[in-house]
Order: structure tokens, then C-alpha cells, then sequence
């Protein structure tokens, strides 16, 4: 019964994220785009997992140009890998890949362990656990990992449930960052 739930609540985010008005989604990414480059400058992490967004998710290509011309700073995007992805380094050009997703060039150098992870959610549940697009590739992902990055969830606009919908595998967010 729960997985109902789950799967409405997610159609209902995903209307609700659709009927963005342009300005607003204009306006809501800049919003957060900047949130995340505080927060990612003022921890101080070295090695950033990033996202390339989909219509509906924050645009953050932004940040990611803004990452990558700070030395300091390595930026990794995820390459889907079988039911899951691995991590490579963000570098153009992009393919798109299954889903529309874009991605780069597989990469077989090990990347280094990642400090702060930025996720995109579709929603999130009363335990800020991510509902997604409902493929678990996250959930898999992080389940994987033998440490534990932080965790930031990023939306347009909180789409959040007064319920419970999640399993115990889905990965919950540390910060959660909308407009």
C-alpha cells in the first residue's frame, strides 16, 4: 500500500514541478544555485558530486561552471553503470544517454571520496528520505559507498509529504536546499 502512496505523491510532485512558470524557475535556480555555492565554499570540501539536470530539476550548470574554474574545488557527475552509477569527473562534451540523461565520457581513473554529494529529488517524505524518479540509482549508489558523504537534497519548490512513503534504503538528506 505504502508504494501507492509513494508513486501518487511523486506523479503529484512531478505536475506541480512541470507548471513552473519560466521567470519563476528562472529565478527560484539562481536562488539556490547561490545557496549551494555558500554552502559548499564555507565547508570547505574538495570533491563535489554534482547532477546535470533534467527539465524539472534545479539547473545547477551554473555552479558547476563556477566549480570548475576553482582549483581547489574537483567536480564529479554521475555515470549511469547497470542498475546503478559510478562517479566520473564533470568534462565535456555530454551524450545523452538512457532517460535523457547527459553525461560525459566514461573515466576509469578511481576518483577521490566525495565530501558533499548534491542530489536531485522529485520530493521528500516526513523523514526528509528522497522520493525520486523511482529507478533507485541513488539509493543504490550511496547504499554502496563504505563512507558516508553529506547530503543535499536541491528543488525548485518543496514538495514535501506529512507521511512517511520511504523504505529503509532510501537515502535521506542532511541539508535540503529549495527557494
Amino acid at each position: 500500500m505504502k508504494n501507492n502512496h509513494k508513486s501518487d505523491f511523486r506523479k503529484s510532485c512531478i505536475k506541480k514541478l512541470e507548471f513552473i512558470s519560466l521567470f519563476s524557475k528562472y529565478y527560484k535556480n539562481k536562488i539556490i544555485v547561490k545557496k549551494l555555492e555558500k554552502f559548499i565554499k564555507k565547508s570547505e570540501s574538495k570533491n563535489i558530486l554534482l547532477y546535470i539536470p533534467l527539465g524539472i530539476e534545479v539547473d545547477i550548470k551554473p555552479l558547476i561552471v563556477t566549480l570548475r574554474k576553482m582549483k581547489s574545488k574537483n567536480v564529479y557527475v554521475p555515470f549511469m553503470q547497470g542498475d546503478s552509477f559510478k562517479i566520473v569527473k564533470f568534462r565535456l562534451p555530454l551524450y545523452k544517454k538512457k532517460f535523457a540523461i547527459k553525461e560525459p565520457n566514461n573515466s576509469f581513473l578511481k576518483p577521490n571520496k566525495i565530501d558533499i554529494a548534491i542530489v536531485p529529488v522529485v520530493g521528500i517524505d516526513a523523514v526528509n528520505k528522497r522520493i525520486g524518479y523511482g529507478k533507485g540509482m541513488y539509493d543504490r549508489f550511496f547504499d554502496r559507498l563504505d563512507y558516508k558523504p553529506t547530503i543535499i537534497f536541491t528543488q525548485l519548490i518543496l514538495c514535501k509529504s506529512k507521511k512517511i512513503l520511504s523504505d529503509n534504503y532510501d537515502i535521506q538528506a542532511d541539508y535540503i536546499i529549495t527557494s
